[in-house]
């Protein structure tokens, strides 16, 4: 069974979608898990908590993505590969492109760098389908701020020209791997995003 994670900016809506494929593939029978990164793994939980916080928000951003890094290695010991191999169908909130459009654009890491450790990390498990949900950072971060006031985190928190820099990222990577990358506009209403998520994932998994 394959492997598809779900990406995009801040208050894009990928988790919500996510979640409504995962009850539209168990209701037709297929073995489907929900997964997330940072923090599928109980070393991951630990991990995430260290990344979100906003006390720390003096991170070094270098620290940063090896703490990611090591979130995403452990979660393809513990259970990517194992799921994969069990035969079940796989859905990812955040994997590989996270990395790149946060870390490596966002944050002006060496693409070289970023892109040799990531590949040791993730051996050979790749997504078989990315759906990037698309929308204006303004719009998603307002969505975000809504939802959690004064718990937003540091990602949240950062200047519009971050959240710019890592939608221009994304939409970078779908040209590149069209593909494995479909971009999904998601400023419209959640069942109409949903229908077309489902259409995608019905078209290329024959469902």
């Amino acid at each position: 069974m394959p492997l598809v994670t779900f990406e995009g900016v801040e208050g894009s809506g990928k988790t919500t979608q996510l979640r409504l494929a995962l009850a539209r593939l168990q209701k037709t029978g297929i073995r489907a898990i929900e997964t997330r990164e940072p923090g599928g793994t109980r070393i991951g939980e630990v991990l995430r908590g260290l990344v979100w916080k906003t006390r720390n928000s003096h991170l070094d951003p270098v620290a940063e993505w090896l703490i990611f890094e090591a979130d995403r290695r452990q979660h393809v010991a513990e259970v990517l590969r194992p799921a994969l191999s069990r035969g079940e169908f796989v859905l990812c909130d955040r994997y590989a492109d996270s990395t790149e459009a946060y870390q490596q654009v966002g944050r002006g890491l060496d693409p070289g760098l970023v892109q040799a450790v990531d590949t040791l990390v993730r051996e050979g498990v790749a997504a078989d389908l990315t759906l990037v949900y698309d929308v204006d950072p303004e719009i998603g971060l307002k969505r975000t701020r809504r939802r959690d006031g004064a718990l937003a985190g540091r990602f949240e928190r950062a200047e519009l020209g971050f959240h710019n820099a890592v939608r221009n990222a994304y939409l970078s990577i779908a040209r590149r791997e069209p593909q494995r990358v479909a971009v999904i506009e998601a400023s419209r209403p959640r069942r109409v995003v949903f229908e077309e998520t489902w259409r995608r994932l019905s078209e290329r998994f024959s469902l």
